[in-house]
């Protein structure tokens, strides 16, 4: 019995011991990178990444998809716009180096198989081609079809999937594009006016979303301040806002915002003509010329989104449209219960919208109202293209 207690006790032991080593493991990965910090919480809660979302049998599965993410495709758009003078832009080999030794040698690599860690390690070897690769592409106003290649790998939202919705596009594009991109957002974002919507939070150097939740809030605050007032906030959501941009009257804008014709030109043939294909496993789509909408994961995109709905912005004194990306809320501060001003900014974005050729997704556009007054009161409904918008309180 003694001896079987001793075993005990020593098994015991040796466990307590096993457990605080494996604990001290895991902690010691939450000091130093973010790498780490994850692998950490990976092994914590046993994370496992998700697969293929399917198996090589379904063949057919990726024309559907590549048809299903470009459903918002305008042939109509036209591919082409009148020859300017050559753009003055240009880039030299040093720009192109340090962008190259910037890349994140872990991303995957896009259609071209170039990975980055090619590029940050050869980076002052490769910058003197790639620069006048890049420049040649400004000066055309054209970009090779080669960059303009993506492969979309989908990626389940659910772990059972019944629709073509219940997957999210992931797109691989080409790294050097993505460093060509940067170059030019950064030029872009340089000359951009002072004047630019003030209530776009996203895309914004020193923003975030945490200011445009605090400028909300202190908007309606401030109001619901004053005697007989309250306010009414509508959080609009787009349908695959990013994917339906024509991107013809995205360079108009480009052009009011006092870009050079030439990059406008570069900008619009970046936007069409993209072949995108579709991988599930070892099944690969036919190709899809895309000419709507920015590229999928590419670093102009956001950008260029904000520059597109830069003038959607409220008329009234009384209305505030504030936005982080396609995040939208439109805050109408009501004064003795006068409406008007506020109905009139709904009915204006609706038409924005349609002359912009963004579709509002009412299902998922919401509306709460803020009242303080001691007397209830029914507030009449919002109806958008027929349908009532839905009443949250938080």
């Amino acid at each position: 019995m003694t001896e079987y207690k001793q075993c005990s006790y020593s098994l015991r032991k040796a466990i307590k011991q096993a457990k605080r080593q494996y604990r001290d493991k895991v902690e010691s990965q939450f000091n130093g990178s973010d790498t780490r910090l994850w692998q950490g919480l990976q092994s914590i809660t046993d994370y496992k990444k998700k697969t293929s979302p399917v198996g090589d049998h379904d063949v057919l599965l990726p024309d559907k998809l590549n048809n299903f993410f470009a459903r918002f495709e305008d042939n109509t758009v036209p591919p082409t716009r009148p020859a300017t003078k050559t753009c003055g832009l240009t880039f030299t080999a040093a720009n192109v180096s340090k962008t190259f030794k910037c890349v994140n040698p872990r991303k995957a690599a896009g259609p071209d198989g170039i990975p980055g860690r090619v590029l940050r390690a050869w980076a002052d070897q490769l910058a003197g081609v790639f620069t006048d690769i890049f420049n040649q592409s400004l000066s055309q106003s054209a970009v090779p079809t080669c960059f303009k290649r993506a492969t979309i790998v989908p990626v389940p939202k659910k772990a059972k999937e019944t629709e073509l919705n219940d997957y999210r596009p992931v797109a691989l594009t080409s790294v050097i594009m993505k460093c060509f991109e940067r170059l030019v957002k950064d030029h872009i974002t340089s000359i951009l006016p002072d004047t630019l919507d003030p209530l776009q939070f996203a895309y914004r150097p020193n923003r975030s979303t945490d200011d445009a939740i605090t400028i909300t809030w202190h908007t309606a605050l401030t109001h619901l301040d004053k005697r007989n007032t309250y306010v009414r906030m509508l959080f609009i959501d787009y349908s695959s806002a990013f994917n339906t941009i024509v991107p013809s009257k995205l360079v108009i804008k480009l052009e009011t915002l006092g870009l050079d014709p030439a990059l406008c030109n570069w900008v619009l043939d970046f936007l069409t003509g993209r072949p995108q294909v579709v991988r599930v496993g070892n099944n690969i789509s036919t190709p899809l010329i895309l000419n709507t909408g920015p590229p999928q994961g590419s670093v102009l995109s956001p950008l260029l989104y904000s520059l597109f709905t830069h003038d959607c912005v409220a008329k009234h004194a009384s209305n505030s449209i504030i936005k982080f990306a396609d995040d939208t809320t439109v805050v109408g501060l009501i004064t003795n219960n006068d409406e008007t001003a506020y109905w009139e900014g709904v009915r204006a974005l609706g038409v924005w919208c349609q002359e912009n050729n963004l579709s509002l997704n009412i299902n998922k556009t919401k509306e709460m109202i803020v009242d303080f007054r001691k007397q209830e009161r029914e507030h009449p409904h919002i109806h958008i293209d027929g349908t009532v918008v839905e009443k949250v309180e938080n």
